[in-house]
């Protein structure tokens, strides 16, 4: 037993609490560990352009950073699954690669290759074919746009989903790709299983027709500024997005999605967009609208120094308040421990707020990833009472054509075959003419390994054991689909 392990149980054992708070000081992990940074100097390491040019974008760069100390039966592993699953391409900053087993491995390489592969940050921002079912390595009812984000576009880009809320994704690019991502179909460069979508418009006309749509759209309030990743947009397109936006009278709340903050807070805290952050958060103030940034931090692991300063100066120069969204993904958090940990170490040690813990959603080759809803209710429960609650996060689930429902507001559960039901007291853009919309209720499923025996048969036999590949790319009358949408899109 390690000493920090004994410390931890006579805590427990002293305060006879399940968890034992503890505050733990950040530090920034030795970049100078891994070979490939031996010579890298602080001023390099805190330099935005250095990391997003040092990114780790295949594995020959990874080999390179991490040297002999992780063995080639990762690397194999790590490139098969580039070649046969992985629905988000590889793109690492080195600020977030950094927080991989943060501390030096004693022994020889198959030591540091155990402790890579068990590393929570490694689970999704590195997923190798290992990690994958094989049994269902995709639901049978995943999506590639598991929440029909494009069929909710009120122009290209601009999702209305809910009655007083859009989303704007500006662009469909993020300084790193995260292999969960919810909208894998649009976001990042193709991989050999996924050929992405592409905006068709030029960005500059469709920024225009979101503010256009807005200004026609006096029931709308609430923008989430996202992507992609704001942090991607040269700052001045992103300020002059944002003053055309805080001109219309409507728009109340305004919400920066950036996972920046947590893999490359190095951008957050450059002169000019700490500045101009400023600037747009006494505009903000000035017309009495609230701006707020949303970030993403699944483990306690990515809480360092550097992301509790850059979140500090986005507070200190004006936003409301900064904002966790994480997802719940086995292997890496769907544990309350890992939560509280991840949660107290946002809030004590880098002024940020936790705020949702999402399920993975239903896209391609997630299912190691997913837990169940019900797993998910029991996670709520053990996290209840520990934080404040202002800070108590809300684990949710977003349901298909329904939208952000807490895990306990389910109507109806069929366990044993996984299958949970919700309503809702909305309609969706999409759904203006349909007099059933609030009466129906919508489903949403559990990975099938989590069933009881007698619903894993009963999925066998409705749907078979998937292939362990899928032809994810659109077929001929998709893609027409989805040109024929734009082409109405941009025509309105």
């Amino acid at each position: 037993m390690s000493i920090e392990t004994s410390i931890a149980r006579l805590v427990e054992d002293a305060t006879g609490q399940p968890y034992p708070y503890r505050r733990h000081e950040l530090v920034e992990p030795d970049w100078t560990r891994f070979p490939g940074w031996r010579d890298v100097t602080a001023a390099e390491w805190e330099s935005a352009q250095w990391q997003r040019s040092h990114c780790v974008k295949n594995v020959r760069q990874l080999r390179e950073v991490l040297g002999d100390q992780v063995d080639d039966r990762f690397f194999a592993d790590l490139e098969r699954d580039q070649n046969e699953r992985a629905t988000m391409s590889m793109l690492v900053p080195p600020q977030m690669l950094n927080t991989m087993v943060p501390y030096v491995v004693p022994g020889a390489a198959g030591a540091w290759t155990d402790a890579f592969y068990a590393d929570p940050i490694r689970v999704y921002m590195l997923p190798v074919l290992s990690d994958r079912r094989t049994d269902w390595a995709s639901h049978p009812f995943a999506a590639r746009d598991s929440l029909h984000e494009h069929e909710m576009w009120a122009t290209e880009g601009l999702t209305h989903r809910y009655p007083t809320k859009v989303l704007a994704e500006l662009l469909p690019t993020c300084p790193q790709y995260c292999g969960h991502c919810t909208r894998m179909d649009l976001v990042g460069t193709s991989t050999p299983t996924i050929e992405k979508l592409k905006f068709v418009a030029k960005p500059n006309d469709r920024l225009a027709d979101m503010l256009d749509y807005l200004r026609r759209s006096p029931q709308v309030r609430d923008v989430v500024v996202s992507g992609g990743d704001v942090a991607n947009m040269p700052w001045p397109r992103l300020e002059a997005f944002l003053t055309e936006l805080l001109a219309i009278e409507n728009i109340r709340d305004i919400r920066l999605a950036t996972k920046a903050l947590i893999g490359l807070p190095q951008h957050w805290l450059q002169g000019e967009v700490v500045d101009g952050v400023g600037r747009v958060a006494q505009l903000a103030r000035s017309r009495g609208v609230s701006l707020a940034v949303h970030t993403h931090a699944n483990h306690a692991q990515s809480v360092t120094p550097l992301v509790a300063k850059a979140a500090g100066g986005l507070l200190d120069a004006g936003v409301r308040d900064v904002r966790n969204q994480g997802v719940l993904l086995n292997g890496v958090n769907a544990d309350p421990h890992a939560l509280l940990d991840l949660c107290f170490r946002l809030l004590d040690e880098a002024r940020i707020m936790p705020y949702y813990f999402y399920l993975c959603d239903m896209i391609p080759f997630a299912e190691h990833w997913r837990i169940s809803v019900a797993d998910a209710q029991r996670l709520q429960h053990h996290i209840m009472g520990y934080l404040p609650g202002f800070a108590t996060p809300r684990i949710v689930c977003d349901v298909p054509f329904v939208g952000k429902r807490w895990v306990q507001q389910l109507a109806d559960y069929d366990h044993e075959r996984g299958i949970s039901y919700w309503t809702k007291n909305y309609r969706t853009s999409i759904e203006s003419g349909d007099a059933d919309a609030l009466s129906r209720t919508y489903a949403y499923y559990d990975p099938i390994h989590t069933l009881p025996e007698a619903g894993r048969a009963w999925w066998a036999d409705e749907h078979g054991a998937l292939p362990g590949r899928l032809d994810l790319n659109l077929d001929a009358a998709a893609a027409a689909e989805a040109s024929r949408r734009t082409a109405a899109l941009q025509a309105y």
